[in-house]
């Protein structure tokens, strides 16, 4: 795994060209940025096998958490995206949970309700 501040989690991964996770994680990697990738579901995109969500696995060195799970679903996961430690979570349209991001901005988390896709096209990310 990349051991660097820099690294950004897509959380909802997908192999599916047409969703937006994949976009995104296809768009980190034009710009050289390290992502890993989670799913629910087993998968692989641009050579990276998906590491197992329901795992909760240990990851060290996050800055960037970027959902794609649906906002109702992420209660379930908000434990385990808070242990992460990230110093940004991304809340893309459609994931929008008030809970989460309150939890997050208590533990001085920055939460950005936007769109990954447009960050990483205008330069903001």
């Amino acid at each position: 795994m990349p051991e660097n501040n820099n690294l950004t989690l897509v959380m909802g991964a997908s192999a599916n060209p047409s969703k937006y996770a994949y976009l995104a994680a296809y768009r980190l990697h034009e710009r050289d940025k390290p992502f890993i990738l989670l799913s629910i579901k087993p998968g692989e995109l641009l050579g990276q096998k998906f590491l197992n969500l329901a795992d909760k696995p240990a990851i060290e060195h996050v800055h960037t958490v970027t959902l794609y799970i649906g906002a109702i679903r992420l209660a379930e996961w908000q434990d385990y995206i808070l242990s992460l430690k990230p110093k940004r979570i991304i809340f893309n349209p459609g994931t929008e949970n008030m809970a989460l991001a309150d939890a997050a901005n208590a533990l001085g988390v920055e939460t950005v309700f936007g769109c990954t896709l447009v960050m990483l096209g205008t330069g903001q990310y």
